[in-house]
């Protein structure tokens, strides 16, 4: 019998020695009673349609499982400082070593963490400035921590490290210098009643209130704006009948604005405040963060900012050249720690070379990352750990990756794998799938109607499941050889002197009205032209639009694109009149907390409130559609407020969350779930999936469109009320894609996508090749950045860039046709193209 929290191991004398890890009674999420047995010190595939439940397999089930038993052994006190996951819902696995999971996950929040501070290649960087750099004459000797900005000893004392100051103006606290101070010339200072305090302050101050302030003296206007003085005079208001003297101090526009942003807790302040503030490169510290002394140490001539800014290729081959030298720039008696620490940090620099992620930069933000990026990371982190005996759980590590750098991946699975550890990979790419020792392939199909084991075994057996969606894509060549005619432009937007990170004075056309895909290796300059250059240089001149305007349209899906970290230029724009709108769809989440779900985004839950609103039951009772809200009082859970779980302080164990004793997580109070829609609450329709929920409100015509949509794209299996913090960064993007879908068909707007199979099965990625032919057929222009063959082959157009990332791309290697892109010889996806369409592959040159 299975039971949650029942873990009852094997005998010892069975679990070594087998070399399997054997799994019974798994009913994690959708898993039904799995039991599988997956071999030790191997590379093992878990393969299936999105939703099958292969990531509950082997991240909600084996990782957490290990996981588990592991801080099962820490003590307790130490065990409340450490993030722990949940319980598996599995009756025993035994032969289960210690687990490692490198997940998908955005880079954190913070600016101040970077590629550099992630891989600790930074530790050995400061190291080697600090014990083997080239001082000026008679500087002393600093520490490490002098060349970080994240330290108090290091940082730049004006920006504190973030290498960013925000400084105010007489513009910028002064926008209209012709008013005076009576009628608002000031308008950095507060409204309303406030503002009339500061006014009769300045009055009682002898300062004049009714001429311009721009005829004030210079010295007056400084004070006024700038100084830090605040002095505290008996004031009669002016606005008053019975005068009611008053004790007033005085605030400078500038204090009173840093003031705001820094101490008031309205995020609304703040940001009214922000406005009449300059952000730029900090003077001081000329936007490095470092302080003087640190700058004026070098190695190899480079300071700790320029070598933090050179990217990972190049820092190699500056690496070699001081390694070369015998570390001829380091002072004599440093020759000996170079050594050691330049042969460490070229050694784990050409692991993330190998991984191709050459074109990145030590002081590149984690926020900027994608995914995939952080994950390979993590990767060759890992490399250095010296870890064996352990399982890796990793989740999708081809994903952003070009297929000319899939072969290092491998390779460093391969390194994993030799040192003695197991590898299990949740992966879609066949190339990937195709070189492990073992698949584990779950399904047959998503959520209800997944959940199975269909086979486990070496990687040539699956061919044998006929049950098995992935066989098909794995052992046969699905639509090799198809030529499908492509759609002719009738029009084209032109973009030249195009200047954004590393695409400097880059020339650019895309065709309208049909698919575009904008292909090359990682780092190649992909997202910076699709996901950042187009949505704000054309976003300003649609519909009369000021510039720097959000992009059009993408307020309307929600989604306003995030400013680049530099700023793009585009010298001119030709073309525009053919695009009425930009719609840009990233795989940024949804929403940031559990409130926000699938049902809540799409808008879906309207209709499913309104038809419960329309019971009689409800009308009954006076119950309208907000009571079905749990976000409102009312009818939600007041014990919770909504929440569905309550956390659960410890003494000496780390918090825990919990179901709300009241409500048992169904979000509601018990008279708001007495009202039922042909038989189930509000609670139990949240908990359908779309598959479930397309059939069983079918008769509500908006929720059966949005969710038919939903299917359309792959996302069937997921819940009405999947928390969106839960949702994955492609369940996002196709979220977002299935909500613009469901609206009406207007044309003439241009979709922007980066990397919508993130996460998709290549079954799945045939549907989405479907929805976005649609929106094409509707007169509508699709501009998609993809590593993915099938979507390149089934796109119109083809713009290819390169010919490799950072500094050596940036480039357009080709444009044409997928047959034309396909017999390119410069062009690195050329062979991977063909290989796709059935072509013989380019002769050797």
């Amino acid at each position: 019998m299975n039971s949650i929290g029942k873990h009852t191991d094997a005998p010892l004398a069975s679990q070594a020695p087998d070399g399997f890890v054997h799994v019974r009674g798994a009913n994690e999420n959708n898993l039904h009673n799995v039991e599988v047995r997956i071999p030790r010190d191997s590379i093992v595939a878990f393969t299936g349609v999105s939703g099958s439940g292969k990531s509950s397999l082997a991240f909600g089930t084996i990782f957490a499982e290990a996981q588990r038993r592991f801080l099962e052994s820490v003590a307790p006190y130490a065990r409340r400082l450490i993030a722990q996951g949940h319980t598996p819902n599995v009756e025993y696995i035994s032969g289960l070593p210690p687990a490692v999971a490198l997940q998908q996950r955005r880079g954190t929040a913070s600016s101040r963490s970077t590629v550099g501070t992630l891989t600790t290649l930074s530790n050995s960087v400061r190291m080697l400035y600090s014990r083997a750099g080239t001082y000026p004459e008679g500087a002393p000797r600093l520490d490490s921590d002098s060349f970080s900005p994240n330290t108090a000893v290091g940082a730049c004392p004006d920006c504190h490290g973030l290498g960013v100051a925000h400084t105010v103006t007489e513009e910028s606290l002064v926008p209209n210098p012709g008013l005076s101070i009576r009628e608002g010339a000031i308008a950095a200072w507060p409204g309303a009643w406030q503002g009339k305090n500061l006014r009769d302050i300045t009055t009682h101050l002898g300062y004049d209130v009714d001429v311009p302030f721009e005829q004030l003296p210079r010295a007056e206007r400084d004070w006024l704006l700038f100084t830090e003085e605040q002095p505290v005079v008996a004031v009669t208001p002016e606005r008053d009948r019975i005068e009611k003297p008053y004790k007033g101090r005085f605030w400078s526009a500038k204090r009173y604005v840093l003031h705001t942003v820094a101490e008031s807790k309205s995020e609304t302040m703040r940001a009214k405040a922000m406005a009449f503030m300059h952000s730029g490169p900090c003077p001081t510290c000329r936007g490095t963060g470092f302080r003087p002394a640190a700058l004026a140490v070098s190695v190899a001539g480079l300071d700790i900012a320029a070598f933090n800014s050179t990217t990972l290729a190049a820092l190699a081959l500056v690496l070699r050249q001081v390694a070369a030298a015998g570390s001829a720039a380091a002072p004599e008696q440093g020759l000996e720690v170079a050594a050691s620490i330049v042969a460490d940090l070229l050694s784990r620099i050409e692991v993330l070379i190998g991984l191709g992620l050459g074109y990145l930069s030590l002081d590149r933000a984690t926020p900027t990352l994608s995914p995939g990026e952080m994950q390979r990371l993590r990767i060759a982190t890992q490399l250095r750990s010296g870890l064996f005996g352990v399982i890796y759980v990793l989740d999708e590590p081809s994903a952003g990756l070009h297929p000319a750098d899939a072969q290092p991946l491998l390779e460093v699975l391969a390194a994993l794998k030799d040192a003695g550890n197991s590898v299990f990979v949740v992966e879609h790419n066949m190339d990937v799938v195709a070189s492990a020792d073992w698949i584990v392939d779950v399904g047959p199909k998503a959520g209800a109607g997944g959940g199975r084991v269909l086979y486990s075994g070496p990687v040539a057996g699956l061919e044998q499941v006929e049950e098995s969606v992935t066989r098909r894509f794995l052992t046969s060549q699905i639509g090799r050889g198809e030529h499908r005619v492509p759609r002719r432009a009738g029009q084209w937007l032109e973009l030249e002197g195009i200047s954004l990170h590393n695409l400097v004075d880059l020339d650019a056309s895309f065709p309208l009205g049909v698919l575009s895909a904008v292909t090359g290796v990682s780092g190649s300059g992909k997202s910076s032209l699709v996901s950042q250059v187009l949505p704000h240089a054309l976003a300003p001149l649609l519909r009369g639009a000021p510039r720097g305007a959000a992009a059009a349209g993408a307020a309307e899906n929600g989604q306003e694109p995030a400013a680049p970290t530099e700023q793009a230029r585009v010298a001119q724009v030709r073309g525009i009149e053919g695009i009425d709108r930009i719609v840009a769809m990233d795989q940024k989440p949804i929403g940031r907390t559990p409130r926000s779900n699938l049902a809540t985004y799409t808008g879906l839950f309207d209709a499913v409130r309104k038809a419960f609103a329309e019971t009689e039951l409800a009308k009954k009772r006076g119950y309208g559609a907000g009571r079905f809200s749990f976000n409102v009082a009312g009818g939600r859970c007041e014990n919770c407020l909504g929440e569905g779980h309550l956390e659960i302080e410890l003494l000496f164990l780390p918090g825990s969350y919990g179901l709300c004793p009241v409500c048992h997580g169904s979000r509601y109070n018990p008279e708001t779930l007495e009202v039922t829609y042909q038989g189930k609450n509000i609670a139990e329709v949240l908990d359908l999936s779309v598959d479930a929920a397309a059939e069983f409100l079918a008769g509500i015509p908006a929720a059966a469109r949005s969710l038919n949509t939903l299917r359309e794209v792959g996302l069937g299996y997921l819940s009405l009320g999947q928390p969106a913090p839960e949702l994955s960064g492609g369940e996002a993007q196709r979220i977002k894609l299935a909500t613009e879908l469901q609206r009406a068909r207007r044309g003439h707007t241009l979709y922007l996508l980066d990397e919508p199979t993130t996460g998709l099965h290549p079954a799945d990625v045939q549907l989405l090749l479907g929805q976005l032919g649609r929106l094409v057929d509707a007169a509508n222009t699709v501009i998609v950045v993809e590593h993915h063959m099938d979507v390149v082959a089934a796109a119109d157009w083809v713009i290819d860039l390169g010919p490799s990332g950072g500094d050596a791309g940036g480039r357009i290697v080709a444009t044409g046709t997928p047959q034309e892109i396909a017999a390119h010889p410069e062009s690195k996806t050329a062979p991977f193209l063909a290989a796709r369409l059935g072509l013989d592959p380019l002769p050797a040159s």
